[in-house]
């Protein structure tokens, strides 16, 4: 159980490096404000989602 929970922990977190990345492209070539702050808060909720699933992890890992 917990490798499902490491796995998606991963997955989430890839996800999030991938929002960040792409909210710093968009604001080095000036784009919208609206734009970036839509990708502002899903790296925020996708954040919140990784780190349930750490904690997820964690707590099935010591049994």
């Amino acid at each position: 159980m917990s490798s499902v929970f490491n796995v998606l922990a991963i997955v989430f977190m890839v996800a999030v490096a991938f929002v960040l990345l792409r909210g710093l492209i968009n604001m080095m070539r000036g784009g919208s404000g609206s734009t970036s702050n839509k990708l502002m808060q899903a790296r925020v909720i996708l954040q919140f989602i990784a780190l349930v699933f750490i904690v997820l992890a964690l707590y099935f890992s010591r049994g």
